[in-house]
């Protein structure tokens, strides 16, 4: 199994253990990481390789949000980068206590790759007829993306599983 950490993280797969398919067939990637998931299953088809199963856990969503959105983002990072991910960590975690996370330094970059990323359900939907098993899990407490656009988007390619009471980190009390 192949997995990609969120934005600014690293080992974070701890957190989603349950859910998470071992296997040598497998990609996974939590919420910045679900697109670089998305992007590498992607490759190893073109490269002829096997893939059974992509997962993508609490995919960074951001195509529904207006530009003053993403703006304020970034101007918030370019503020001050170490504040900015304190606040995206606990927001993260909310309304539950904020977890033991491993941090990387996040770039503008990456930001604006998250931010700005745009799901491309043609390519979604060729990596289904290669026969690759999608699968979507998304909290309904996330305060990060916008669960109720990515539900909707994410329902006729994939399996989506809905946490009702679960944060960005599918985490319950």
């Amino acid at each position: 199994m192949q997995f990609f950490s969120g934005f600014s993280l690293q080992n974070d797969e701890k957190f989603f253990r349950k859910f998470i398919k071992e296997s040598d067939f497998c990609v996974c990637g939590f919420s910045y990481g679900a697109i670089k998931a998305f992007e590498y299953t992607q490759q190893l088809l073109n490269e002829g390789k096997r893939v059974d199963t992509l997962q993508l856990i609490s995919p960074s969503f951001f195509q529904s949000r207006d530009v003053k959105f993403k703006r304020l983002q970034t101007m918030s990072f370019k503020r001050s980068a170490d504040a900015y991910i304190e606040q995206f960590i606990a927001s993260c975690f909310l309304p539950y206590d904020v977890g033991d996370v491993e941090l990387v330094e996040g770039s503008m970059e990456e930001l604006n790759e998250l931010l700005n990323y745009v799901w491309d359900k043609n390519a979604l939907k060729e990596l289904v007829s290669k026969g690759v098993v999608i699968e979507v899990y998304l909290g309904g407490e996330d305060r990060i993306i916008d669960v109720n656009a990515a539900r909707e988007f994410f329902l006729e390619l994939a399996t989506v599983t809905y946490i009702k009471e679960a944060n960005h980190f599918l985490q319950l009390i």
